[in-house]
Order: C-alpha cells, then sequence, then structure tokens
C-alpha cells in the first residue's frame, strides 16, 4: 500500500488545487508514472506515483484544496483489470441516497486526519468529508461546516449534504431580504457566474499585497528607435542563418536592462526587513501572457550570454507558458523583470512590481511621432518606456538615471554591442 502525497513545491508554495486526476480508481499505475495534474499559484504540477499496483482512493475532487504533504490518493497491490471499485469522485449520482456500505467504514478511519473537535472550529477545506459530498456541497453552494453528520468519525457524506439541502430554510431576516431583493438575478441572463482560477486568485491577491506594502512610484520616458529598427533590418535574415533564432526586440532590451543595472545596484535589489540584498547576478523575467494568465519565467545570468541566446531563451519560455510545462524552476528567483504591454497596442501603463522585486520595466507599442530632431520636425518610430520602481530602496536620481541609460543604449544600438 503506498501513498500519494502532495509533494514540496517551493518555497513560497504551500498548497495547490486538483486539477486533473489522470488515473481513477480501479486503473494501473506504474512507478513513476503521472496520477494527478495540481494547479499551484504559478504553474501546474504533475505527481507521479511512488509505487506501481491499482488506484484504490482517491481522496479528493477536482477543484479541491490541498497542502504539500497531504495524502490525496492510494495505490495498493492488485490488478487494475478485475478491480470494479467505484471511484468517490465520480460516484453514480443515483447511489447518493443508498446506505453506507460497512466496507467503508475503514476507510474513513484511514483519512481522518485529526480528532472530530478539531476540524469542528477548522475552515471548510479542513472539514472531513468525502470527495463526492465535497463536489456536491460545491454544486449546492453548501458549507461544510454546516452539515451535520452521522458519522461516528465526524465525516460528511453525500447522504448528509442532500439531508442539508432539503432541510427547510429558515426565513431570512429583514436586512438580508433586502440585500437579496437589490441584487440582480442571474437566472434572468443578464449576470453570469464564475469562479475565479486558482492562479487568476493568486494574481490578484499578490498584485494587491504588492500596491499595499511597497512605496511604489513610475517614471516615464521614450525611447526612439530609428537605429534599432535599422540595425535590426539589416541583420535579421543573416542572424536566423547563422542561429537559427529570429532578432527581435526583446534582446536588446534585456543586454541594455543589464548594463543598466550594473550601473545602478539598488534597482538589481530586494528588501528585506531593514536590509537591502544587493543581487550580483542578473537573472531578468520576462512577462508572458497566457490564457490563465500573466507569467514570469527568467532568462539566467544575461551578463553572460549574447543576443542569440537570449533570444533562444525567451522562445523556448514563451513556447513553454503557452504549453503549460513551465516548472518552478523556470520562475523563481529572477532579480529585475520586464513586461511588455505593446504587443497588445498599449501606448503607456505603470507596471506593478513583481513580487519582492524593487524595478519592472513597461515596454509600450512603437507608435510614429512628431519628434523635434535638431531645429527640425520629423516624424519617428517612438516607444513610452515605464520603470516602476520601490521608493524605499530607490531615490528618483538613481530610477531617472537607470530609464535615461536604457534609452541611450537603445538609440545607439551599436554601444549596447560593445558592451556584450
Amino acid at each position: 500500500m503506498a501513498e500519494i502525497k502532495v509533494p514540496e513545491l517551493a518555497e513560497s508554495i504551500t498548497e495547490g488545487t486538483i486539477a486533473q486526476w489522470l488515473k481513477q480508481v480501479g486503473d494501473s499505475v506504474e512507478k513513476g508514472e503521472f496520477i494527478v495534474e495540481l494547479e499551484t499559484d504559478k504553474v501546474n504540477v504533475e505527481v507521479i506515483s511512488e509505487e506501481a499496483g491499482v488506484v484504490q482512493e482517491l481522496l479528493f475532487a477536482e477543484g479541491d484544496t490541498v497542502e504539500v504533504g497531504q495524502v490525496i490518493a492510494v495505490v495498493g497491490e492488485g490488478s487494475g483489470s478485475g478491480d470494479t471499485t467505484k471511484n468517490p469522485v465520480e460516484a453514480d449520482p443515483a447511489e447518493a441516497d443508498a446506505p453506507v456500505k460497512s466496507v467503508e467504514q475503514p476507510k474513513a478511519e484511514k483519512v481522518a486526519p485529526a480528532p472530530a473537535a478539531k476540524e469542528e472550529t477548522s475552515s471548510t477545506d479542513r472539514t472531513i468529508a468525502s470527495p463526492a459530498a465535497r463536489k456536491l456541497a460545491r454544486e449546492k453552494g453548501i458549507d461544510l461546516n454546516a452539515v451535520s453528520t452521522v458519522d461516528p468519525m465526524g465525516r460528511v457524506r453525500v447522504q448528509d449534504v442532500e439531508s442539508h439541502s432539503n432541510a427547510p430554510k429558515q426565513a431570512p431576516s429583514a436586512p438580508a431580504a433586502a440585500k437579496a431583493t437589490a441584487t440582480p438575478k442571474e437566472d434572468d441572463g443578464r449576470v453570469t457566474r464564475e469562479k475565479m482560477s486558482r492562479r487568476r486568485q493568486t494574481i490578484a491577491k499578490r498584485l494587491l499585497e504588492v500596491k499595499q506594502s511597497t512605496a511604489m512610484l513610475t517614471t516615464f520616458n521614450e525611447i526612439d528607435m530609428t537605429n534599432v529598427m535599422a540595425l535590426r533590418a539589416r541583420k535579421k535574415d543573416k542572424f536566423f542563418e547563422d542561429h537559427d533564432v529570429r532578432l527581435g526586440f526583446m534582446s536588446f532590451f534585456t543586454k541594455a536592462v543589464t548594463s543598466a543595472l550594473k550601473k545602478y545596484p539598488y534597482v538589481n535589489a530586494e528588501l528585506e526587513g531593514d536590509e537591502v540584498l544587493l543581487k550580483q547576478f542578473y537573472d531578468i523575467g520576462i512577462a508572458v501572457s497566457t490564457e490563465e494568465g500573466l507569467v514570469v519565467p527568467i532568462v539566467r545570468d544575461t551578463d553572460r550570454k549574447n543576443f542569440a541566446e537570449i533570444e533562444a531563451n525567451i522562445g523556448e519560455l514563451a513556447k513553454k507558458a503557452r504549453d503549460k510545462k513551465l516548472q518552478i524552476s523556470d520562475m523563481t528567483g529572477g532579480s529585475f523583470t520586464i513586461t511588455n504591454g505593446g504587443v497588445f497596442g498599449s501606448l503607456m501603463s505603470t507596471p506593478i512590481l513583481n513580487g519582492t522585486q524593487v524595478g519592472i520595466l513597461g515596454m509600450h507599442t512603437i507608435q510614429k511621432r512628431p519628434v523635434a530632431i535638431g531645429n527640425e520636425v520629423q516624424i519617428r518610430p517612438m516607444m513610452y518606456v515605464a520603470l516602476s520602481y520601490d521608493h524605499r530602496v530607490i531615490d528618483g536620481k538613481d530610477s531617472v538615471g537607470f530609464l535615461k541609460t536604457v534609452k541611450e543604449l537603445i538609440e545607439n544600438p551599436e554601444d549596447l554591442l560593445l558592451e556584450s
């Protein structure tokens, strides 16, 4: 008998959500074979079985929140072809009112992690309940803490949820009734309710935390893209022929940022209590938009890589992000972030800091505008850039100087190539 537990994910991740069971009760599983996909704050993780055998029990349903170290499934000896045990997550609804079979009692004793008295004071996610009961409770919008059960171990089952659902409802108080009548009805088609994905909830939570816990300020500048666009046009075909990767603008900005970080080290720092951690490495996060939200994989050691290596890294990480193949190691440990809202047509924005970093550069769309060149007005391809920074660590002198350095290097790409 082997227990499948939620593995250690990352230092900052303590729980995840069951995204998809890849094996069901009665299925054979080989040692090292994937059994479940977990959705975490940052990436999806597939969990393997450490033993070969047959899946005997799934202790949580898809959508349930589970913690690191928690047992989520049981694999035992036997043959999958002869096992007719039903999966509690996919149990036949017609059996919801059937009496509990005695053979299920040992399972309840095995999975109970703590005395019932402790569970009564815990959150809904910690209440002892079968996966099918959790699933039904979510569908009916029922708080498992409010459900009474006759199980001596305190485990809530499908029958208990059904009984709670069919019990007479108490009349709402006047304020509650008034609130209900003031809320738009969802069943008239004008309002739909959609649960936020775990990743979107985490993104929302962390962005709010950054806004509330940092002294964030944004400074702006504009870059004349004429020279870098001309250089790229001249070199892109030969670049692709030599390196089998396309030359984009992101490698120029990554190298420019790296050079500016060397000149202004406090922009490449982190605040920890009353200490500033000055990072002696240059791991640049490149924000990538996916269907599930923004992710920020890291290009490592950008000071040691040439343009081709940076472009190749960015391409690989972007593909992994779109294919949901990013690993946690791809997204941890960055020292600075670049985000490009210009791919969506954004002309100007104020990017929000990424986690504990103290600086983030926002790129924007390239737009032709009239610009004074000497005593003449010329039409030039211009890009607004924004640096958001934590004013607790970085003063205006460094922030403006950093952004000015990036501007000068992009406007004079030959200098950037020489510095590289």
